[in-house]
């Protein structure tokens, strides 16, 4: 989730422009293959769209100020429950055959807490924007230029790189056929 969250951030400064999740991998020193999974969960949850080709890669399909973190969370994780109760009260040796009335009934307290912090967080994910979140960071002078460089050098040098196979390709073919 938080590979997700850094992804959508740093694609708010591209302008548009998209960035292939291997260049949103290399940039956080994050594995490929896990932002290989998370990326398509967002774009089917309508957070990000993407294109394929030369220039293909991910970016946002709205707004920063219209995602919410609670929007990311649960496009990676979906909307299930942080604390799943396993109803560990019942399982006491002491009471195991028989539990009483007044182990078993109602909500258990642990659980009782762990809902409301969940209700908690989920408020505080869901009125907190990315665009929020963005703004609530601190960077020297100069670092979201730095950062728009970085990703437009990955995209001239993967056009490039891509330009030279052609060549090379070409080449082999009249090589071949001469």
């Amino acid at each position: 989730m938080e590979s997700g969250l850094h992804c959508i951030l740093w694609l708010i400064g591209q302008d548009g422009r998209s960035v292939s999740s291997r260049d949103l991998a290399d940039f956080q020193g994050a594995s490929p293959s896990v932002l290989g999974k998370i990326m398509p969960k967002m774009e089917k949850a309508g957070l990000v769209v993407s294109n394929s080709g030369i220039n293909g890669g991910y970016r946002l399909a709205r707004p920063p100020g219209e995602i919410t973190m609670l929007d990311v969370v649960e496009a990676i994780d979906g909307p299930s429950a942080i604390f799943q109760c396993r109803d560990v009260r019942r399982g006491c040796v002491l009471i195991r055959s028989d539990p009483p009335e007044w182990i078993t009934g109602g909500v258990c307290g642990i659980h009782a807490v762990m809902l409301r912090a969940e209700a908690a967080m989920r408020s505080e994910l869901a009125r907190t924007t990315i665009l929020d979140l963005a703004q609530g960071f601190k960077t020297p002078p100069g670092f979201g230029a730095e950062v728009d460089a970085w990703f437009a050098d990955r995209g001239v040098a993967r056009e490039a790189s891509r330009a030279d196979a052609v060549q090379k390709s070409f080449e082999r073919r009249q090589n071949d056929s001469g």
